[in-house]
């Protein structure tokens, strides 16, 4: 028991960890940023939305089109239904539920909308013995209930039981998942570790990491699998120069499938040493800089860049 509530614990911390970070992150987006993360709240990963908070600034445009192109049912056509249809169902849901104090597309019931599109049947109740109104909207045969706790048009969608908590948390998490494996992102990790610095030298690691699951594996004829990352990473002061820049080769192998499922779930490691002052570098002054990275995988199977605050 304790061993849980330690773990419970531990998984807090680190998920508050994290939110606190992407908060800070959103706060320094560009309004037009902002705005179009908030538009895609309901359909946006959260590994998606991490990706697009570290990337730098020139790169978040071509995210968007990807965003999109990943989700779209026939990319050979001009037109992305699915985009359409979301940003359709956005402006309706603006004009139907409004007078929350809040616009219609960002209330229960308009996320509801968006995601399910109009429910198959709808049943509303006036003002009942207990003071509530109430909202039924059935897909189906599932219900979907809105209270409204004092008949002032604010309805807060609630949950029948716990279950029913979870279906519609499943069925919300469906709507997420509209992108094909093919077409899926993949994440990387990038920290500095181990910093050591006097007043001559300093020393840290580049700590790489990569789930398995996102690294795209070419099968050899003897039934092995191969697959090459390629890592540059770049580190600037406030005024863009570079005071440190490096880059590694990183090959993955596996010599039967079997061997990587087995690690699926796990990530792989790897890591840099930057040690200053070197040969083209001078030792740098203690503070604020910006970790450049990019990361490619063989074959032009993607490509993927961050940027993120350090301290050194």
């Amino acid at each position: 028991m304790k061993r849980i509530i330690f773990l419970l614990f531990t998984f807090f911390i680190l998920f508050s960890c994290l939110t606190s970070c992407l908060s800070r992150l959103e706060k320094k987006l560009k309004p037009e940023d902002e705005e179009w993360l908030s538009l895609v709240r309901y359909i946006i990963t959260t590994e998606e939305r991490k990706i697009f908070l570290e990337l730098p600034e020139s790169e978040r445009e071509k995210f968007k089109e990807e965003f999109w192109l990943r989700r779209d049912p026939d990319p050979d056509t001009e037109e992305n239904e699915f985009r359409d249809e979301y940003f359709r169902r956005i402006k309706l849901a603006t004009q139907m539920f409004m007078g929350e104090g809040r616009p219609g597309w960002q209330t229960d019931r308009g996320r509801i909308f968006i995601l399910f599109g109009p429910p198959t049947e709808r049943s509303t109740f006036p003002m009942e013995s207990s003071g509530n109104c109430r909202e039924i909207w059935y897909y189906g045969n599932f219900p979907v209930v809105f209270i409204d706790q004092n008949c002032t048009g604010n309805f807060v969608m609630a949950a029948i039981n716990l279950k029913h908590l979870q279906d519609l948390n499943l069925a919300e998490g469906y709507f997420q998942k509209t992108i094909t494996e093919e077409r899926s992102f993949f994440n990387y990790d990038l920290k500095l570790k181990k910093l050591k610095r006097t007043s001559t030298s300093l020393q840290a690691v580049l700590a790489f990491s990569i789930k398995y699951e996102y690294i795209w594996f070419e099968t050899l004829d003897d039934g092995s699998l191969k697959a090459d990352l390629y890592l540059s990473a770049e580190i600037k002061d406030s005024s863009d120069r570079v005071v440190w820049s490096g880059e590694q080769t990183m090959p993955v192998r596996f010599s039967e499938e079997k061997e990587l499922k087995s690690l699926r779930e796990r990530k792989f490691v790897s890591e840099i040493e930057i040690n200053l002052p070197d040969e083209r570098y001078p030792l740098p002054a203690t503070g604020k800089y910006f970790l450049y990275s990019t990361v490619k995988q063989g074959a032009g199977k993607g490509e993927l860049k961050k940027v993120k605050e350090i301290r050194l």
